[in-house]
């Protein structure tokens, strides 16, 4: 699979610690960035993000930002984005399970790279259930 990755200097780190890891399950990354520690405005990478998705040139993606809130916020704008903000499994997988997210928010500055390894691992790995939650979602974002 696919996956455009992003971050905002609050979750520089935790993307660079997490790429690795999800180059070895398998998955083709592209980094839309950011690339250093500088201060930058996490809407430009969610942007970045959301467009490959929507565009199709990633099925899903990942964004980090240091509460993971404002990328959230940014990502979900956009028609079509289903992104979800976790901070522990539960959310992580029910987020895949229920909701078919297709863009993972997480803060750098909330949870710990260990548990950010599990999280993605469990949202990668998880397929979306269909059946009512399909309708469901028909309710929010018709065709």
């Amino acid at each position: 699979m696919k996956i455009a990755i992003g971050s905002d200097h609050g979750g520089y780190e935790l993307k660079v610690f997490l790429k690795p890891f999800i180059a070895e399950m398998g998955h083709e990354l592209e980094d839309v960035g950011c690339f250093s520690r500088d201060s930058v405005d996490y809407p430009e990478q969610a942007q970045a993000v959301t467009d490959l998705v929507l565009g199709g040139r990633a099925e899903r993606g990942i964004l980090i930002c240091g509460t993971g809130i404002g990328m959230s916020i940014a990502a979900n704008r956009k028609r079509g984005i289903r992104a979800a903000l976790c901070h522990e499994l539960f959310t992580a997988k029910m987020s895949r399970l229920h909701n078919d997210s297709n863009v993972l928010c997480m803060g750098g500055r909330v949870i710990g790279s260990e548990l950010a390894l599990e999280m993605v691992k469990i949202w990668l790995t998880t397929p979306f259930e269909e059946g009512r939650h399909k309708r469901r979602l028909a309710l929010i974002d018709p065709a």
